[in-house]
C-alpha cells in the first residue's frame, strides 16, 4: 500500500502513515491520510490479509483465528474526527473542504457488483486496483455532488503544520532546573545523617565548599533542637541570608521554630544596645561601631540576660564572616557557657570581608567534600576556587557563558535580557557585582534593607545584588558582573562567591586578563578564556 502511494502520487501531494486522532468519542487511527492537490483529503483503512463479508458483518482471520471487523465504520469515525480537529485549528483557513474516507483491502478480490448500503464500490480498492490506487481515490473526492472547495498547495501546507500540533510544550529550561533542584533537595536532605552522627556532640563546625548543604544542615538542626524542647537561635551576618532564613523557619511548626532567627547585631539590638549607625555610611567610626563597639555592647548585656532570653544552643550559618569580638556575646548568650551547643557552618574560601574570627572553644571538625547544589559545569567552574577538592553530584546543565568586555555592567544588562528571551522567568534571575553596585540595587535600597531584601521574593523583576550581600543565597540563573576596577585582597573570594550563586545558568562578563589575575590560569581555562581573548 505505502509502495502504491509513493509511486503514484505527485510530488505536491502529502501522505500520513498511522495518524492517530482523539475525540471524545473513542481515540482513532487512520492507516493512511493521503492529501491529494487538486482534490481534497481521505482517510483510507487498510485490511490486510483474508477479508470477506458473510451477509452481517465484515471478517478477518488473524493468526487462524475468525474476528469481527468493522473496517467502514472505523474509516468514517477516523475521517470525521480528523476533518474536526483540522477545522477546529485556528491555522487552517480552507473551511470545509473535501473530505472522504475509503477501505482497501491489498490481499482481497471484490466483485464488480459489490455493494452495501453504507459502503457502495467506489469506496472499496481491492488488490487488483492497487496499481491505480492514486487515481482512484482522487476520483472519490473529485466525483463528489456537493459543492465544496478542492485542495490547493496552501491547503497541503496548512494540513501538515496542523497535523503538527499546536500550543506545543518547548524546551524550558525553568523545567531543566527545576528538575536539577528536586534531584539536588533529595541529595542534600540525605546530608541529614551528618546531624544524627553528631547528635551527642555540643561543639561541632561543619565546613564545606560552596553548594555542599551546609544552610540546609544549619537550619534542619536549629529546627531539631527547637522540636527537642531547646531554646534555639540561628543567627548570620548578612541581611539577605537573615531574611532568607525568617522566611523559611516562618513556614515551620510553632514547635519548631527557633527562638530568634536573624542577623547577629539584630540580637543586640533585641537586648536594648544603642540603635546603629547606619551601615551604608562606610567611615572609620561606622566600622568600629560594628566591629568592636556594639559586640562589646552586646556582650555586656548577654551577661544581665536571665536564664528564660538566653539560648541552650546557637547556630551560626556562614560563620567566617563573624569577627574575634562577636564571640563572646554568642557564648555569653548560652544558658551554659561551658556546655551549650554552638553549631558552626563556614566556608573559608567565602571569607569575603576585611575580618577575621576564629572561635575561642574546641569544636569537633567536619567536612562536607560534596557539591550537590550547582550543575556539574557551574561546579567545575568555579572548583579552582574552592581550596579542597569535592565531588560534583548536581545535574547537568549548559556551558558556563564568559563574555570579554571592559563595560561588565552594561555586558550584563545585555545578558540579563538574553536570559529572559532564554526563556528565564525574571523571579529565576539574579544579577550580580562585584565592585560597585549595579544602579538598580542602589535605587531599590532608598526604601531601606527590609523593602529591598522583599524584592528578592519578587516574582515580578529580577534580583540585583552584590556578591557581599548574596552569601548564602542563590538563583537559577545568574549574571555576575567582575566590575572592580583592580583586584584587591578579597577579590579572588569575591568572584567565587559570585560564581557559585548560580544553580543552574551562569554568565559571566568582564575583563579576561582581570579574571586571568585574579583566578589564575585554571579558572581561566575552566571559563573558556584563551591567551588571545583580551
Amino acid at each position: 500500500m505505502w509502495q502504491a502511494l509513493s509511486t503514484q502520487l505527485t510530488a505536491h501531494d502529502f501522505v500520513v502513515a498511522g495518524q492517530r486522532v482523539t475525540d471524545h468519542l473513542k481515540d482513532h487511527e487512520a492507516d493512511f491520510v493521503v492529501a491529494i492537490e487538486g482534490a481534497g483529503i481521505v482517510c483510507v483503512e487498510v485490511k490486510g490479509g483474508e477479508v470477506w463479508h458473510d451477509g452481517n458483518t465484515w471478517c478477518q482471520t488473524r493468526r487462524g483465528r475468525q474476528v469481527v471487523i468493522d473496517p467502514v465504520r472505523q474509516a468514517r469515525e477516523c475521517c470525521y474526527a480528523l476533518r474536526s480537529f483540522v477545522e477546529a485549528d485556528p491555522r487552517w483557513t480552507k473551511g470545509r473542504i473535501r473530505w472522504d474516507h475509503v477501505v482497501v483491502l491489498p490481499n482481497t478480490e471484490i466483485s464488480d457488483d459489490f455493494a452495501l448500503p453504507e459502503c457502495p464500490r467506489w469506496k472499496v480498492i481491492d488488490r487488483t486496483q492497487l496499481p491505480h490506487i492514486a487515481k482512484l481515490l482522487r476520483s472519490v473526492l473529485t466525483d463528489q455532488q456537493l459543492n465544496r472547495p478542492l485542495l490547493d498547495a496552501t491547503g497541503i501546507d496548512q494540513l501538515r503544520t496542523v497535523l503538527g500540533g499546536r500550543g506545543l510544550p518547548q524546551r524550558d529550561v525553568v523545567a531543566r532546573a527545576l528538575e536539577n533542584e528536586n534531584a539536588a533537595d533529595a541529595l542534600t536532605q540525605q546530608q541529614a545523617v551528618i546531624l544524627d552522627a553528631i547528635k551527642l556532640l555540643q561543639r561541632v563546625e561543619v565546613r564545606g565548599g560552596a553548594g555542599s548543604g551546609k544552610t540546609f544542615l544549619a537550619t534542619e538542626q536549629a529546627r531539631r533542637l527547637a522540636k527537642a524542647g531547646q531554646r534555639v537561635a540561628l543567627i548570620c551576618y548578612s541581611h539577605g541570608l537573615a531574611s532568607y532564613l525568617s522566611r523559611l523557619t516562618a513556614g515551620w511548626p510553632r514547635k519548631e521554630r527557633p527562638a530568634y532567627v536573624g542577623e547577629f547585631h539584630t540580637l543586640g539590638v533585641k537586648w536594648g544596645a544603642d540603635k546603629s549607625p547606619d551601615e551604608a555610611l562606610r567611615t572609620a567610626d561606622t566600622i568600629k561601631f560594628w566591629e568592636h563597639d556594639l559586640p562589646h555592647q552586646m556582650a555586656e548585656l548577654a551577661a544581665a540576660l536571665p536564664t528564660g532570653q538566653r539560648f541552650d544552643s546557637i547556630v551560626v550559618d556562614e560563620a567566617q564572616d563573624f569577627a574575634d569580638d562577636w564571640w563572646e556575646p554568642v557564648l555569653t548568650a548560652l544558658v551554659d557557657e561551658n556546655t551549650g551547643g554552638i553549631y558552626v557552618f563556614s566556608d573559608e574560601g567565602q571569607r569575603v570581608f576585611d575580618r577575621h574570627g576564629t572561635p575561642p572553644i574546641p569544636l569537633v571538625p567536619l567536612a562536607l567534600d560534596t557539591n550537590l547544589r550547582n550543575t556539574r559545569q557551574i561546579a567545575n567552574a568555579f572548583t579552582p576556587l574552592v581550596g579542597q577538592r569535592m565531588r560534583l553530584l548536581g545535574g547537568d546543565g549548559p556551558e558556563v557563558t564568559f563574555v570579554a568586555t571592559s563595560d561588565a555592567l552594561n555586558a550584563a544588562d545585555d545578558q540579563v535580557e538574553a536570559l529572559l528571551e532564554e526563556g528565564w522567568r525574571p523571579e529565576d534571575v539574579a544579577l550580580l557585582t562585584t565592585g560597585s553596585r549595579h544602579p538598580e540595587q542602589v535605587a531599590r535600597q532608598q526604601d531601606g534593607h527590609q523593602a529591598y531584601w522583599s524584592s528578592f521574593w519578587d516574582t515580578d523583576q529580577v534580583f540585583y545584588g552584590h556578591v557581599l550581600g548574596f552569601k548564602g543565597l542563590e538563583r537559577r540563573a545568574v549574571v555576575v558582573a567582575v566590575n572592580e576596577t583592580a583586584p584587591h585582597e578579597r577579590s579572588r573570594e569575591r568572584l567565587y562567591v559570585g560564581l557559585s550563586r548560580a544553580r543552574d545558568r551562569l554568565v559571566v562578563c568582564g575583563d579576561p586578563d582581570f579574571i586571568r589575575a585574579v583566578g589564575g590560569p585554571e579558572l581561566s581555562r575552566r571559563l573558556g578564556l584563551s591567551e588571545t581573548d583580551a
